[in-house]
């Protein structure tokens, strides 16, 4: 048995706010110029403390995370809060090549018979010792000019950081979008040391419109001399004193959490 996700109406939901995604998206397919941006699955599993990390634990290592990508979606990172809301909680992070393919999935774990076997234990669980106390799932799409997934090279230990940005407006929030994606922002986390691993568009959630990007640092003190570094920064500066692109005319709020990658993680 298949983890049970209503996808079609998370498809349905995702529609509108992937309209404002498409013209770029089709053109950079038309043009050969890059290929299709990524659709990513965020996965919230909230705990308890106790055993309940243990049998999550489990069943992404050894039966999730090989079938996901013998159905083709990764590579699947796999994180815990560290600093921020949601703790305990475990964020699993799923690229699929499309919303065609996050909505296949679930059909494709249920037909894997190495999957169902071992995930045998995770969906036998009782309700005297679940493997978790709540899910909550929200659905991406990656910027037109950062389609993918860029996982971090090396081994060494590392840090990563989950930002939400909302805005007031549709308006707002594609100026935003584009702010980060053509308007130079990515370039300036480049350079001043804020590492990116992914920026997307937020289809689904409860307080559109929004985006979210990941980004990554060798330990919490390097991240904040770094962002220091980039708040400095004469061109960003200039950006940000735009006007039309200034905080007060396209931002509301920011949500941000400090995780750290379980050991099996492949972000």
């Amino acid at each position: 048995m298949a983890l049970t996700i209503d996808r079609r109406a998370m498809l349905a939901g995702a529609t509108a706010g992937s309209a404002a995604l498409a013209a770029g998206a089709g053109a950079q397919a038309r043009s050969g110029a890059a290929a299709a941006p990524e659709v990513y699955e965020l996965r919230t599993y909230r705990l308890v403390n106790g055993p309940m990390k243990e049998r999550l634990d489990g069943y992404l290592r050894d039966a999730f995370i090989p079938a996901a990508r013998r159905a083709g979606c990764g590579p699947v990172g796999v994180f815990t809060v560290s600093i921020g809301p949601d703790s305990p909680s475990i964020l699993v992070l799923v690229p699929h090549p499309s919303l065609a393919a996050f909505a296949a999935l679930a059909g494709r774990l249920a037909a894997d018979s190495g999957y169902t076997s071992a995930a045998a234990p995770f969906f036998d669980a009782t309700p005297a010792a679940p493997p978790y106390a709540s899910l909550e799932v929200k659905l991406m799409q990656a910027f037109p000019h950062f389609a993918r997934v860029e996982v971090p090279s090396g081994k060494q230990a590392r840090i990563f950081e989950l930002r939400t940005y909302r805005s007031h407006s549709e308006k707002a929030g594609a100026t935003k979008i584009d702010m980060f994606d053509t308007g130079g922002e990515i370039e300036i986390f480049r350079r001043t040391g804020l590492t990116p691993v992914f920026f997307a568009q937020d289809l689904t959630g409860p307080r559109l419109p929004s985006l979210t990007y990941m980004l990554t640092f060798p330990d919490l003190a390097t991240r904040n001399r770094n962002w220091g570094t980039f708040g400095a920064d004469p061109a960003w500066r200039r950006l940000i004193a735009t006007p039309g692109l200034t905080d007060p005319e396209i931002t509301t709020g920011i949500d941000n959490q400090i995780l750290a990658p379980t050991p099996y993680s492949q972000i």
